[in-house]
């Protein structure tokens, strides 16, 4: 493994967009100038590292970006950087263009293969944690996960208009794969009637015996928040059970899907981006190495990305306490 001093840093952002990996890839550009090193933007991932899609960036190129949802950058899934034939190839077209350090946007799967990476070609990379599901440990929040959740509570609210008009009781899905920190947040934010996580089982009885609840209580709408991945099936699902149950309710269902990702990142997440930009290729400079960056309690923290990546993060149990007490 080299022990030259960094000088070219190529980033890129990988797996599914988030807000505010623009202001994290403008962090590392202007962050990166600052102490004199030069970057290379990677197009498309994985896959542009193979495709040798590598273009070098100036302060020019990532002007008027802090505002903007998505990257520019662009993302994609590479199954050819899966085997050891397609890694070697990223490897040669970095090396053709002096690039010996990393900085990888993204999450779980996309750390995974910085992982790898580093393992087999010893070319140092930091992981910043861009992923709308906050499912990373090593970080209080990731990058997207706050305006994933503002988001979702909008179209909530808009939702609960309606709700309230006609009496329905509305099923609302909201994403995080399998882990249920949006639909948490969107529950307490948004006075759900329930949230049904894929960490807490909640059996349909329950459920239907809430909704009796406030029904006798002349609550004027009921809404159901339901995280995708869960193990009693999606919002479609639980909403054709409880169908069985309550055959008299006006009941409709709304996939909120990727609706959460775009959007313009929320100043909680442009500053959160802006700050691990930083801290990524100051930590590079410092000869870190395989590692995650990441903000608890308010302080710049580095995880070993291996750790970050398989240590399960769980639901704050006092948030899904708050939430289920809220929800009477």
């Amino acid at each position: 493994m080299s022990n030259n001093p960094i000088t070219r840093i190529g980033v890129f952002t990988s797996g599914g967009d988030a807000p505010g990996m623009n202001a994290a890839i403008r962090a590392v550009v202007r962050s990166a100038k600052y102490y004199n090193l030069e970057v290379y933007g990677i197009y498309r991932g994985y896959e542009g590292m193979i495709q040798n899609d590598i273009k070098k960036l100036e302060n020019i190129n990532v002007g008027y970006i802090l505002e903007r949802g998505g990257t520019f950058l662009k993302s994609a899934r590479s199954a050819e950087f899966r085997t050891p034939e397609g890694r070697k190839k990223a490897y040669d077209n970095l090396t053709a263009h002096n690039i010996n350090a990393l900085v990888v946007i993204g999450g779980d799967g996309s750390l995974t293969g910085a992982h790898l990476f580093y393992k087999e070609f010893g070319i140092p990379s930091i992981g910043i944690p861009g992923t709308i599901d906050n499912d990373l440990s090593g970080t209080d929040s990731t990058i997207g996960y706050d305006t994933a959740c503002n988001t979702a509570i909008q179209a909530i609210d808009k939702i609960r208009d309606t709700a309230v008009s006609h009496d329905r009781l509305f099923f609302v899905e909201v994403m995080g794969r399998d882990a249920g920190f949006i639909a948490v947040n969107a529950g307490i934010g948004s006075g759900a009637a329930a949230t049904l996580i894929p960490e807490r089982k909640m059996p349909i009885e329950t459920l239907i015996e809430r909704l009796k609840s406030r029904a006798k209580a002349k609550k004027q709408s009921n809404i159901v928040i339901v995280a995708e991945g869960g193990k009693s099936g999606g919002a479609l699902e639980i909403s054709q059970k409880v169908k069985k149950f309550l055959p008299n309710y006006d009941i409709r269902v709304t996939i909120l899907g990727h609706l959460q990702r775009g959007g313009s990142p929320t100043s909680f997440d442009r500053t959160l981006a802006s700050k691990l930009g930083v801290a990524a290729v100051e930590g590079l400079i410092n000869g870190k190495a395989d590692v995650m960056v990441g903000v608890i309690n308010n302080k710049i923290v580095y995880t070993p990305i291996k750790k970050a990546i398989v240590d399960d993060k769980e639901v704050d149990e006092d948030d899904f306490r708050i939430a289920k007490i809220l929800s009477q």
